[in-house]
């Protein structure tokens, strides 16, 4: 077995994984053909069927500790794509309770009846090819998923992901105060994949916990020069977003606050974005870990409020300071005045609750003018700037002249 572009590469005629054995991990098959042996209590090896790309073996042994009860074999050189006991126990401990449950029955009683059929030594009671089919769900979405999660663990071993950032403009004075780091990535096949898409895979895989600490470190750095270069030391901060993994991780306190030490960034310069999903999903955990950030220093900041829960009493449980208008709602205010008085709405409720308000994708001057008039205390969107690299950034900062509206 080879090891190539985090695929396990096994030549025909290798034994992937071994009757009696403890299984560690799972495959998904991108490429090539298996076949899967039984051997029974007399010796004899019965082959109950092949399986090839978009199908799945050694699923039951991520559920227990119990042997395998098959051996597979590589009939083609195939490659695998690895499913590891630790990836799956976390994807398994977050999803829904019932779906735990039917997921432990289902295999549990496939155990069964395999184990069943092997103590009797009767072939009739052996499942049929078409029983394994069953057996086996195949799920073109969770496969294609499993495959950019592992592409992704790649990209961040080879140095593919980069940050982009995006300056936030004080409307009052034009001035920019800080940054918005957005995380990017270049497959080297694929091209630009939208981080709406990478994100939610990162997230589900845990993969996103490595790559946030990547990215506050890295934008830590980038704001320390960028203020030095311009001569705006402690003037301007840095928003790095954080998700709902992150925060169940229980070193994410110590992670956080020795970045901040090793890049000496005081904690008033950073600013956590967060979305109203995590405040759902973990409400005590996020609140305690949050109060401590407030304490420390750190800024907090909703991200696209009013697209998701939008309950008023998590803004009075939650130490947060910062309202961020969601585009879509900045996008339409000028021809949808639902829109305009949902912005409003929200800036009013930011100015009552003393805190700031940020909008976001702000494209023209109109819009730019009818959020100051609203109170609206900072915006960013493509009318100021694009998102782009610290060398571009800090050429922009240099050389920042506010455009009129």
């Amino acid at each position: 077995m080879e090891t190539i572009n985090s695929q396990k590469i096994f030549r025909a005629g290798e034994v992937i994984m071994r009757q009696g054995d403890i299984g560690e991990c799972a495959y998904v098959i991108d490429d090539g053909q298996v076949e899967i042996l039984i051997e029974k209590t007399n010796g004899l090896v019965q082959r109950v069927g092949t399986r090839g790309p978009g199908t799945i073996i050694g699923e039951m042994s991520l559920v227990d500790d119990e042997p395998r009860t098959a051996t597979v074999k590589a009939v083609q050189d195939c490659k695998l794509i690895e499913i590891s006991r630790g990836d799956f126990n976390r994807r398994l401990k977050s999803a829904d309770p019932v779906i735990q449950m039917i997921s432990q029955i289902i295999l549990t009683r496939y155990r069964d009846m395999l184990t069943r059929a092997a103590i009797f030594k009767d072939p009739g009671t052996f499942p049929t090819p078409e029983d394994l089919e069953r057996g086996f769900v195949e799920q073109t979405n969770a496969i294609e998923t499993i495959k950019m999660a592992n592409e992704f663990k790649t990209a961040m071993e080879k140095g593919e992901l980069s940050l982009n950032y995006q300056p936030i403009i004080d409307l009052s004075t034009g001035r920019i105060e800080g940054f918005e780091a957005l995380m990017r990535w270049i497959h080297p096949e694929k091209g630009f994949i939208s981080p709406g898409v990478f994100i939610p895979v990162a997230e589900d895989s845990g993969l996103i916990i490595e790559a946030s600490r990547w990215a506050l470190r890295e934008s830590c750095k980038a704001l320390k020069r960028i203020e030095s270069h311009s001569g705006k030391d402690g003037k301007m901060f840095m928003s790095v977003n954080f998700s709902s993994s992150d925060f169940a991780e229980e070193s994410f306190l110590d992670h956080l606050y020795t970045i901040l030490s090793e890049t000496d960034v005081p904690a008033t310069q950073v600013h956590l974005e967060i979305t109203e999903r995590l405040l759902m999903t973990q409400p005590d955990n996020a609140k305690d870990t949050l109060s401590l950030c407030r304490k420390a220093g750190l800024g907090i900041s909703i991200d696209d409020f009013g697209t998701g829960y939008s309950s008023l009493s998590y803004l009075h449980y939650y130490p947060i300071d910062t309202l961020k208008v969601d585009q879509s709602f900045v996008r339409n205010m000028k021809k949808d005045k639902t829109a305009k008085e949902l912005v409003k709405s929200i800036i009013a409720l930011g100015h009552n609750m003393n805190m700031h308000t940020i909008a976001e994708g702000v494209e023209d001057a109109e819009e730019a003018a009818m959020l100051r008039e609203m109170g609206c205390a900072s915006a960013q969107g493509y009318y100021f700037a694009k998102p782009m690299p610290e060398s571009d950034i800090g050429k922009l900062v240099m050389n920042w002249v506010a455009p009129a509206f």
